[in-house]
């Protein structure tokens, strides 16, 4: 087993086709499935369950992916960290859909032009599970909005991970046009919210302010965009929480009445100890040095 036969798996693992895979590599479809048969072959298991031309992940091969992803990102950050960064290295960051659509441009179109060499990868995702990303090595860094609770940092240190205050968002609860003056969670209509799936710290601090644990007249729709979350609200469907920073970029923004919901700081995540050159790249956007 060598990085390259990881590297290979992944490929594999990702496209579940060798014909794709080896296009992706370069390579030609018959050394991908030597290598590919190598590979099981020094692992004594089967890695693909194969029927007919297609291929999927067997069992096996779900476990070992987790691995290997791990054993790849091992291997860049410890080049990175005995050459300096000399090949511009990698970085995989994490990040809330608000905070990709109306923070990150910027910050990475910055970054790239200083540090074009490093590759960067960005997933998006909710908070709870991308910092879970973090701690399994599977994420480099994430930019997430943490639960506020006193003891919040110490748990994140528990998990061999910290964590720093980049930006304070504004949360806003989006009504209707026409709803009536509201103030209270108990006058909110409709009783209809719009979300993310679980794991949202946004969608949590909704919850807790609109009292829906326990209430058996709220309805929630789960949803994977702010844009559709949004027109939901203009049809007069649901209710939904967002920060004032993606509301402005939206031609809804003025249209629909919000109510204040309070501050919330989305927060850098990473592991404790990972200091590469391309993660000290970015620190260097987010904060100036003595910061």
């Amino acid at each position: 087993m060598d990085s390259e036969s990881l590297r290979i798996f992944c490929a594999v693992a990702a496209e579940l086709s060798i014909t794709n895979a080896a296009a992706r590599l370069g390579r030609v479809p018959s050394n991908v499935t030597t290598r590919i048969q190598q590979l099981e072959a020094d692992l004594g298991v089967a890695l693909f369950a194969r029927t007919g031309k297609r291929i999927a992940l067997s069992g096996a091969g779900e476990r070992f992916h987790d691995y290997a992803t791990r054993m790849l990102a091992l291997e860049d950050e410890a080049r990175q960290a005995v050459t300096g960064g000399r090949d511009g290295g990698s970085l995989r960051i994490g990040s809330m859909e608000s905070t990709a659509a109306s923070r990150l441009p910027a910050v990475l179109a910055r970054y790239h032009a200083q540090h074009a060499a490093t590759r960067l990868t960005l997933q998006t995702g909710p908070s709870r599970q991308l910092v879970e990303q973090v701690r399994t090595g599977h994420l480099d860094c994430a930019f997430a909005a943490l639960p506020p609770a006193p003891d919040g940092h110490d748990e994140l240190a528990e998990m061999g991970l910290q964590a720093r205050a980049i930006w304070t968002e504004e949360l806003l609860l989006l009504l209707p046009a026409g709803t009536p003056d509201t103030q209270a969670a108990r006058d909110v209509r409709p009783r209809s919210l719009a979300a993310f799936p679980p794991g949202c710290t946004y969608r949590s601090a909704a919850e807790r302010w609109l009292g829906i644990a326990g209430s058996g007249d709220w309805q929630i729709q789960e949803m994977g965009s702010y844009h559709a979350m949004i027109a939901c609200v203009a049809a007069g469907a649901s209710v939904t929480v967002l920060p004032a920073s993606v509301l402005q970029l939206s031609p809804a923004a003025g249209a629909l009445p919000a109510i204040a919901l309070g501050p919330l700081d989305t927060c850098l995540v990473w592991r404790q100890g990972y200091d590469v050159p391309a993660f000290q790249n970015l620190t260097a956007q987010l904060w100036p040095a003595g910061a």
